[in-house]
Parts: structure tokens; sequence; C-alpha cells
């Protein structure tokens, strides 16, 4: 008989609005095999090019919790999302703890939490071109030429109206709070980064939060950082008092 393979932690990782699994790969160097690095990402995009977007904020999270649910090979796993990753993340999360699945931790980023209100009261995925290209221009981490050219723009577009359609409409009822611990990274040039506390209400148990130096996409220049802070999810608090 074989003898079984080790079976590997497991790390999820939902994209930001606008993005796919490739989202990430600045990311996975800072990994070994040790952890399973699974992208996971929406329809319309990457390799799910072929499939309708999604506009429902419920059809999202369903989405991501059938993509856990089938790929989970029962060692421990954590969640980490960017953004709206981090929005439809917390949904996912409380998803799956009602399924049964429980994440070591619930890694999120570049996003406050549920119920904090931005300065800005706008629409997004409502918005002419010329102010919807000023919007994506305020948020960063999409390259000038993408906003620039006519045809990569009209491929675009559509995705990342999609994408804030999901997070902007309520069609959703609010979860209240989750089982699992929650950790939060903003960088410190955000809009509400002052606010990051507001996730500590919706966890009921350990929170732990960070601010990075940078704007809504600071993860790219804190890669390694990032990457020991979802590595430390894996571990135990024994663990962690030896390091």
């Amino acid at each position: 008989m074989k003898e079984n393979k080790e079976i590997k932690c497991q790390l999820f990782l939902l994209h930001f609005a606008g993005g796919s699994a490739y989202s990430f790969d600045f990311l996975k160097k800072n990994f070994d095999s040790a952890i399973d690095f699974i992208a996971l990402e929406l329809p319309g995009r990457g390799k799910r090019f072929e499939e309708e977007l999604l506009k429902s904020r419920q059809e999202a999270i369903d989405d991501y919790c059938r993509q856990i649910v089938d790929l989970n090979n029962g060692s421990p796993f954590i969640i980490y999302g960017h953004s709206m990753g981090a929005s439809l993340g917390f949904g996912v999360v409380a998803k799956l703890e009602q399924l049964g699945y429980f994440p070591k931790r619930f890694v999120v980023s570049g996003n406050a939490g549920p119920g904090v209100k931005k300065k800005r009261n706008i629409v997004r995925y409502l918005l002419d071109d010329f102010e919807f290209k000023e919007e994506l221009r305020s948020l960063g981490g999409i390259p000038e030429e993408v906003l620039a050219n006519k045809q990569l723009y009209d491929f675009f577009a559509p995705i990342m109206r999609a994408d804030f359609e999901c997070i902007e409409k309520k069609n959703i009822r609010q979860y209240d709070t989750i089982e699992t611990p929650i950790y939060a990274l903003m960088g410190s040039d955000e809009e509400n980064c002052e606010d990051i506390d507001n996730w500590n209400q919706y966890t009921n148990t350990v929170f732990e939060h960070k601010v990075l130096k940078g704007n809504h996409f600071f993860i790219y220049d804190h890669a390694a950082e990032l990457a020991r802070i979802l590595k430390e999810s894996f571990l135990t608090q024994t663990d962690l008092q030896e390091i």
C-alpha cells in the first residue's frame, strides 16, 4: 500500500474588484510548497472568462463557498481577501461556518469592514465612463494604459462595474459576527484607515490589526510582511510564543 502524502494547509485568496486568480502572483513567490496557495476567482475573468459575470453579492459569496468546499482537503485553512475580497470574504466565512467549515483566521486588507460609510457618497458602477475612469485612477493599482486605451478599457470596464455592483447593491442580509479570528490590514493613506478597528465588532474571538505605509494597493509594497502574517495564521498560540 502506498504511503499517504502529507495533507497541506490551505490558503484561499479572494481577489479585489477587477482582479482574477493571477492578481496574487506577486505574493505567491513568498510561499513554499508547505502551504497550498489557492487563488480563487469569480466568473467572467481569467480561467473563467467564458462564464457570465456575477452582479449579486450573494451569488458571489455562494460561488466562492462552492469553490472552497470542493477544494477543501480537511486540513487547517485560512481565507484572505483584499478590498472587494474582504467584503465578500466576510459573508463567505459566515456561510462556511454555517456549513461546518471554520477557518483558522480571516485576514482582510484594504477594507475597514461592514457598516463603515465612505466619505464620498458615490455608486461607482453607475458612473459614466469619464467619472468611472477617474475613480479607478484614484484607487490606484490599474495601469494607465488600460484606462487610456479604448480597446483595453472596453474589455476591463464591464468586469469592474459588475464587481462594484456586487458589493454596492444592498441585496443581502448582513451577518452579525463570525467565530473566526480576524486580522485586518490597511494602508496608511487609505480612506477610512482610522476605522480599521471596526472589524473588531464582527468576530466573537481574537482581533488583530496593522497599518502599513501606502495607498489602497499597499499590499504590493509589503508582500513579505503580508506573507508572514498569512503564514503565522496557521500557527497555534504556543507556536507563536516560541518564535
